[in-house]
């Protein structure tokens, strides 16, 4: 993605993820009984006493920045140039899966800051005072993957679309008949 484009991209991904945890609280909200964010915690991301298993704060640290390194690099190896068309969501979906199943206990799983962005704003006080973690984490997890991604595999030289059909000199002149 062109840089211009990211502020555009971050911002769409953060208010999707308020959006959409608003959502959820509204139809949570109707369970008999009602439904209460800062009591029930809203499944939004925490260590020590507001994780799942209350792991603490390095472990959460650590495996979000891990997970968020398979994320990335399952996504960066399956929609590359290079891989076949069309399968990218099934290894993306299955790393996922995995991913989830590992991090739910420890910190309910983040692995993208605009996920742990929408439920904290709903929960507030200790959601919001971890949140720090949900965003630097991830964030170091992408670039490591995105840096091994790169040193380990040597870039196909992509054409533009005028080379690609000077190239294919033969299917132009068919073209023309």
């Amino acid at each position: 993605m062109d840089a211009k484009y990211a502020p555009g991209y971050i911002a769409a991904q953060v208010v999707g993820a308020i959006l959409a945890a608003g959502l959820l609280l509204l139809v949570a909200k109707g369970a008999p009984g009602g439904y209460d964010a800062s009591v029930a915690g809203f499944a939004a991301n925490g260590y020590g006493e507001h994780s799942p298993g209350h792991y603490n704060l390095l472990s959460a640290f650590l495996v979000e920045i891990i997970l968020t390194f398979f994320l990335v690099f399952t996504v960066l190896g399956a929609t590359d140039i290079r891989a076949p068309v069309g399968f990218a969501g099934i290894g993306i979906g299955l790393v996922l899966t995995l991913i989830h199943l590992v991090g739910i206990p420890v910190t309910n799983t983040s692995v993208n800051p605009a996920r742990s962005i929408g439920p904290a704003v709903f929960v507030g006080g200790w959601a919001l005072s971890q949140l720090w973690l949900f965003i630097i984490a991830p964030l170091i997890g992408a670039a490591i993957a995105a840096a091994v991604y790169v040193a380990t595999h040597k870039p196909t030289q992509v054409i533009s679309v005028k080379e690609a059909e000077r190239a294919l000199e033969s299917e132009q002149a068919e073209r023309r008949s």
